[in-house]
């Protein structure tokens, strides 16, 4: 059966490299697919990038060029592109001709398997052995944390269902953990071995600081996960806490000064008063936050489908 499909690359300063993979990308779709549209996200490219696309466009009525007004990174151009996404099947992949477009083909099948997202797994690796192994400690630590046994969180190609990747709002640094923000959201998620090529062309646009940035990244979708209903239980917890940290170091001090021991000048007696209102001002945000999660569930619509007998 014939396949729709949208197909969406970020770019940004990737002009040496753009007809070679508009050319492999086209080879792929008008074979194997029966639609398609090729969205390019320009990312705020100082080169010629937008150009050659622009190009395209004059001899392919199906390619679709989205200019950002400044650099705002993968998260923020990915997204932009898959708010317009109109066909069932979405691929996502990188303009730096490392991802092949001939694996589009394997990773929508498997999506016909009955997944949501099929994430490619780069086995065989052609980086730096400084891109490597940060990589692969990274995705340990993160399966660990999260339960989710995939090998390549964020390798750049990958495929969904239109509907589960159009659940996300992706922004920061969060294209790093798609696979893992739609496990959460109750999607079904696989992994595809897939061909992975050397850079031909300029330099890599992440620096060592994205390791950094993803470690926050993860730490933000963990609480989110745990906590996004249930904030009291977090701030609650931790105000819980420190308030009673705070009550026992001053009902301390005040049976010492029911003793006649002078504890004013005691910077023990300040901690347990700064402990006390650190926590109330917690558990007051907790409470805040349940009122917020209690008024956005009420207008939330959770239903998916229902079955009746007529």
């Amino acid at each position: 059966m014939m396949k729709n499909i949208s197909i969406i690359v970020p770019i940004f300063n990737e002009e040496l490299s753009l007809n070679s993979l508009y050319q492999q990308i086209h080879n792929v779709v008008i074979n194997n697919f029966n639609n398609y549209e090729i969205i390019f996200i320009d990312d705020g490219s100082t080169d010629s990038s937008s150009d050659l696309i622009q190009n395209f466009i004059k001899a392919d009525k199906n390619i679709t060029l989205i200019r950002l007004n400044r650099n705002y990174g993968k998260s923020d151009a990915l997204n932009e592109g898959i708010k317009i996404a109109s066909h069932d099947y979405v691929v996502t992949l990188d303009g730096d001709l490392q991802d092949d477009p001939n694996e589009i083909i394997k990773l929508t099948d498997k999506i016909d398997e009955g997944w949501d997202c099929v994430s490619g797994w780069k086995k065989n690796r052609k980086d730096p052995i400084s891109k490597i192994i940060p990589s692969f400690f990274f995705n340990k630590i993160v399966n660990f944390l999260s339960g989710l046994k995939l090998h390549d969180l964020n390798c750049g190609i990958k495929a969904y269902k239109k509907e589960a990747i159009k659940s996300l709002n992706l922004y920061g640094g969060l294209h790093r953990f798609i696979p893992l923000l739609l496990a959460n959201n109750g999607y079904k998620v696989n992994e595809c071995i897939v061909n992975h090529r050397s850079r031909e062309f300029g330099k890599s646009k992440y620096g060592n600081s994205r390791f950094f940035h993803g470690v926050f990244d993860f730490l933000t979708i963990f609480f989110l996960k745990k906590y996004f209903n249930r904030p009291m239980y977090f701030f609650g917890t931790i105000g819980f806490f420190l308030f009673s940290g705070g009550f026992l170091i001053n009902l301390y001090l005040s049976i010492q000064w029911f003793n006649g021991v002078f504890i004013s000048n005691r910077p023990l007696f300040f901690l347990g008063i700064l402990l006390i209102l650190i926590g109330i001002q917690s558990l007051s945000i907790g409470l805040i936050g349940e009122l917020i999660v209690n008024n956005t569930i009420q207008q939330k619509n959770k239903i998916k489908q229902v079955f009746k007998n007529k």
